[in-house]
């Protein structure tokens, strides 16, 4: 028997199956193991609402915060600037200004310009409402995807269901509290606008009505821990949460939770002017409606960074700059269904599933001895191997084992052997024809690769397509299939092929084809 390149790499494969597929074989606590689907272990299903209209209203706000700065910076006078969820409209004091108001106007994008006299108005176009409530359901699926994978879980399922719901799947929320956690980090909207304090009606806030504030441009927001306590704000904000690049959990000198927030370009070029002019005033800092603190500002702020503070656990800080850190949600959700799946479930697929592999895999091993003798033993090694590269890839990387998945890892205990099947019988055909050992085996795997290749090859398509458009489970069917082709490659092809060549010597000399292949003479 002679070492070989081929045997060196298959040897190195099993080595490398073999470690990283204990931990989830093995259920150690160390290592890296596969986490288990819904399907499998049990978890949380829900199935959300968009409100698509706030999405539009929320731009139409976000358009007149852009105006507000836009006029200021570049010394327009203008007047009664409004907005409702449709449209905005303001009137321009001096009509010199009404080029360079018209051509910024003019470049946002879908917005229908009117001008009469010196009233201005802005309205979206059909297509615009409709590209802008399009945009907020995906924006959903993907923020809540983010937060989600922030938050620790392995691959949860977050897909459009119809058009305008959202399928969400958690495996492995085994209590109340995390369930609590989970539904609160994905609907929390997370939305953070900076805005300044009305100083000169501040102090008649608690005589006002939300009409009397409208009349003034103003909203009336309470204050995040005491609702008694109110402030009376601009309502069209300084800026907003969508330029926030990062959210981290930090400490203020008390060793009490806040988080600190950085903006961008934009952002602190707008934050920083805001402040330049407004020292001695206050600016809130509002979140999802409610005032976290408004502190005095007394020098210009540069360089686009802020604090948020509050009275909440580190926990709660930290799914808080989470929820900012993947961006905030452009319209809200809610929840139209929620079910918790239980793991009996799992265990009843989980003990099919493994009856269905170990069955298959025992008669496939069965069949290849019997069939095909030592060549047999040889494919089983091959296939041994392959199912551990699997496991340990999956392992190595975290994956999520759903019930798809392991009907993937049955299919490929049928794929990883035919491969084997086509090799030996080629071998066996050039046996039969009577060349030598080594001409046989070369020239077997010569002759099986194109066919192993294109087989191979199409499935291996067939599966990046699922992936690509496959959600969920479907995923999770592909990925395990795409990793049980390329494992096969390397055991079938490659480690086989150099078990061969170190035996060759070896069956040459005993000349008993019926022992190494199966067949007589």
């Amino acid at each position: 028997m002679k070492l070989n390149y081929r045997i060196v790499i298959f040897a190195v494969a099993i080595f490398f199956g073999l470690f990283f597929s204990a931990p989830s074989l093995l259920q150690t606590q160390d290592g890296k193991k596969i986490a288990l689907g819904l399907d499998l272990q049990g978890g949380l299903h829900m199935l959300l609402g968009v409100k698509t209209e706030d999405a539009v209203a929320s731009r139409i706000k976000s358009i007149a915060a852009s105006i507000k700065y836009f006029t200021e910076k570049k010394e327009i006078l203008i007047d009664g600037l409004s907005f409702d969820a449709e449209h905005i409209s303001f009137t321009l004091l001096d009509k010199d200004d009404a080029k360079t108001i018209q051509t910024f106007l003019h470049e946002i994008k879908g917005a229908v310009v009117a001008v009469a006299g010196e009233s201005v108005s802005l309205t979206l176009t059909s297509e615009e409402v409709i590209r802008t409530k399009e945009q907020a359901i995906s924006q959903a699926i993907e923020t809540i995807r983010n937060r989600l994978d922030q938050f620790g879980l392995s691959e949860p399922i977050v897909a459009r269901q119809g058009d305008e719901k959202i399928l969400v799947q958690l495996a492995g929320i085994k209590n109340a509290e995390d369930e609590q956690r989970a539904r609160e980090l994905i609907s929390r909207a997370a939305k953070l606008e900076l805005m300044a304090v009305d100083e000169e009606r501040a102090g008649r806030v608690g005589n006002m009505s939300k009409s009397d504030a409208a009349a003034y441009g103003d909203v009336i927001l309470e204050d995040v821990t005491n609702p008694n306590i109110k402030y009376l704000v601009r309502e069209i904000p300084v800026l907003d949460g969508g330029m926030l690049t990062d959210a981290n959990v930090g400490f203020d000198q008390n060793n009490r939770p806040l988080i600190s927030f950085s903006l961008n370009a934009e952002g602190a070029q707008i934050f920083g002017d805001f402040t330049g002019k407004s020292v001695g005033k206050r600016l809130a800092v509002v979140l999802d409606g409610k005032v976290y603190s408004a502190p005095v500002i007394n020098e210009r702020i540069g360089g686009g960074n802020g604090q948020i503070s509050g009275s909440y656990t580190v926990l709660e800080a930290k799914d808080l700059a989470i929820a900012l850190r993947s961006g905030s949600l452009l319209a809200p959700i809610y929840v139209m269904e929620k079910r918790s799946v239980g793991p009996s479930l799992g265990a009843d697929s989980i003990e099919a599933s493994m009856i269905a592999l170990l069955g298959g895999f025992g008669l496939v091993v069965v069949f290849m001895v019997v069939y095909y003798r030592m060549a047999g033993v040889i494919a089983n090694i091959a296939l041994f191997a392959n199912i551990l590269i699997i496991v340990a890839v999956m392992s190595l990387f975290g994956a999520t084992l759903t019930l798809p998945g392991m009907a993937g890892i049955v299919l490929t205990v049928g794929m990883a052997v035919d491969a084997n099947v086509i090799i030996s019988e080629r071998i066996r055909e050039l046996l039969h024809q009577g060349v030598s050992m080594h001409k046989a085996i070369e020239d077997g795997y010569s002759n099986a690769m194109r066919a192993i290749l294109d087989a191979n090859i199409t499935t291996l398509i067939a599966a990046v397509v699922l992936y690509a458009y496959g959600t969920g489970a479907i995923k999770g069917f592909a990925i395990t299939i795409s990793i049980g082709i390329l494992a096969s490659m390397l055991t079938a092809i490659l480690g086989t092929h150099g078990i061969y060549q170190m035996l060759e010597e070896k069956m040459k000399k005993s000349k008993n084809n019926l022992f190494w292949f199966g067949i007589r003479g």
